[in-house]
Order: C-alpha cells, then sequence, then structure tokens
C-alpha cells in the first residue's frame, strides 16, 4: 500500500506523547502530513505538518450519541492509505516502507493471541458465528492502517447502529477497541498482523520487553517498525522506554517525570480505595455469613 497520510489521537494530557510520536516518525525520513483527531476540546499547539483533524457529521453524532471520545475513532474508516498511530507510540523505521509490499488493513500487534479487550460477548457472538479462527483478525486499535475506505459515512452510522451493534459500537462505556474491532471484521476487508507468518515480525508491544530487547532485533527484517507503550506503567523501569525519553528535551523529560510521579500517586490512592472496598464487603458478607 502507499499511505501518504499519518493520522493519530491527541490533547492537551498526551502532548509529550504526541510530540515524542511525531518527533521519531521525522526521524524515520518519513514526512507523511500528520492528521490530528481531538479526543476533546483541550488542545495544543501542533508542530508544522501536523493538523487537528475533524469530519463533523460523524462528531456531531457520536457526541449526540453520548459515547466514548475515542470512538472518534471511526472517521478513520471512512479514509484510506493511511496509517494510525496513538500518541503513545515512537517510530523505528519510515512506515512508508514497512507498508509499502502490503495491502488491505494491517496491524501488527499480540491480540491474536491474546484477544482480552478487543470484543464484548456481544461482539464475540457476531465474530465466532462467521469464523472459529476470529482471534487471527483482532487488533489493538493504537496502531492500525488501511489503503480503502470501508464505508461511506451514512453507512458507517447506520452499520454502528445497528440492533445487535449498538451495544458495542456505541454504548460500551469504556473505550472503542471492541467497536472498532467489529466496524473493520464486518467490513470484510482482509486483515493482515505482521506478527503472524510469515513476515512474523518481533512483538510492537513495550510491555513485551521487561529487560534488554535489542537481541530479539538482529534480523532487520523482524525489527517492528514502531513500538507502542498501551498500558504500560511509565514508571516502572525498562531499557526501552529509553526510546521514547530520546525523543523529549531535557525541560520536557522534567515535566514528563512530574506527570508520572502525579500519575502514580493518584493510582496507588485508586488501589488503596478498591483494597479498603474490597476489605469492607469481605467484613460484611462474614457478618452476614454468621449472622
Amino acid at each position: 500500500m502507499k499511505i501518504d497520510k499519518i493520522i493519530s489521537m491527541a490533547n492537551q494530557k498526551v502532548r509529550l506523547r504526541f510530540l515524542a510520536m511525531e518527533r521519531s516518525l521525522r526521524a524515520t525520513g518519513c514526512q507523511l502530513p500528520i492528521l490530528v483527531i481531538p479526543y476533546d476540546d483541550n488542545l495544543f499547539e501542533l508542530p508544522e505538518g501536523s493538523t487537528w483533524w475533524e469530519i463533523p457529521e460523524i462528531t456531531n453524532w457520536l457526541n449526540a450519541e453520548r459515547t466514548h471520545p475515542t470512538m472518534r475513532k471511526y472517521q478513520c474508516l471512512t479514509v484510506g492509505n493511511y496509517q494510525f498511530v496513538d500518541a503513545d507510540v515512537c517510530f523505528l523505521k519510515n512506515p512508508e516502507k514497512v507498508l509499502e509490499p502490503h495491502f488491505g488493513f494491517i496491524t501488527s500487534c499480540g491480540h491474536w493471541h491474546n484477544s482480552n479487550h478487543t470484543y464484548t460477548e456481544q461482539s464475540k457472538r457476531i465474530m465466532s458465528q462467521k469464523t472459529t479462527t476470529w482471534q487471527k483478525s483482532v487488533f489493538n486499535t493504537g496502531q492500525f492502517a488501511c489503503d480503502c475506505p470501508l464505508f461511506e459515512i451514512e453507512k458507517l452510522k447506520s452499520v454502528a447502529m445497528r440492533p445487535d451493534f449498538i451495544d458495542t459500537c456505541i454504548q460500551f462505556k469504556f473505550h472503542e477497541q471492541p467497536g472498532l474491532n467489529l466496524l473493520v471484521f464486518e467490513s470484510g476487508v482482509e486483515i493482515t498482523n505482521l506478527t503472524l507468518p510469515p513476515l512474523s515480525m518481533e512483538s510492537t508491544w513495550a510491555g513485551d520487553y521487561p529487560a534488554e530487547y535489542i537481541h530479539y532485533w538482529i534480523e532487520q527484517q523482524r525489527k517492528p517498525y514502531l513500538i507502542h507503550w498501551a498500558g504500560t506503567k511509565m514508571d516502572v523501569p525498562r531499557p526501552i522506554n529509553q526510546i521514547f525519553y530520546d525523543f523529549l528535551a531535557q525541560a520536557e523529560r522534567t515535566e514528563w517525570d512530574e506527570q508520572v510521579k502525579q500519575w502514580s500517586k493518584l493510582q496507588g490512592k485508586k488501589n488503596k480505595h478498591i483494597q479498603a472496598v474490597a476489605h469492607r464487603f469481605k467484613r460484611a458478607l462474614k457478618t452476614l455469613v454468621y449472622s
């Protein structure tokens, strides 16, 4: 496929992530324009070559349905010749060159061996009715590419709003992953995962590299072309995090470290609250059993 744009999603909260992603892309030699879907109204000044991108008809529809903000990614399905990445990605190779031999819908994640978070019970039922090997088609919605539009806007809306689709594609409260997976599956596009044979690319997920990682990438053909930090805790030291740090200026690194410290404190408070609730529940259950 010949891609002519990179698409991402961002807001002020992930500004540093986005800047590192953009700089890593440019470092590979890729100068394609970056279209940035606003996660919300908290925007920031984008670097040269990047522009905010909305399709009002889709945004207005999703807002009216009170969907999760990440479902704005659905607008990618109405265009072609793009690479989408979340802000928490760094490129290692030029995606133009990596994707050139391929066609259809391309991903390079490991959800084929861990399909968690890619489906709801409803969408699993729909996919498994069509094929017993539906797991090889699911993907992480933080990185994918496609050479063709999968839906016209009105068709996208009508499919997502179908009675058997709406719970997954519109009313799911947590994120866009099951909905986007179901829509791509329903489109019938051929889905290729570069981490599966014949290419067998090494993992693109930072969480698969808890220690030194270079020895996994001796074969250049199997070296991943991007690294994705989806769901990884950045307060846990990993050598691979240096790839991200290298694209931050010193002042930005200081800002980032402070953000991580604050997020870690917040997560600690949340965990303590959950543990306290669980403890109270156990005490109440014992009282109920023995009373």
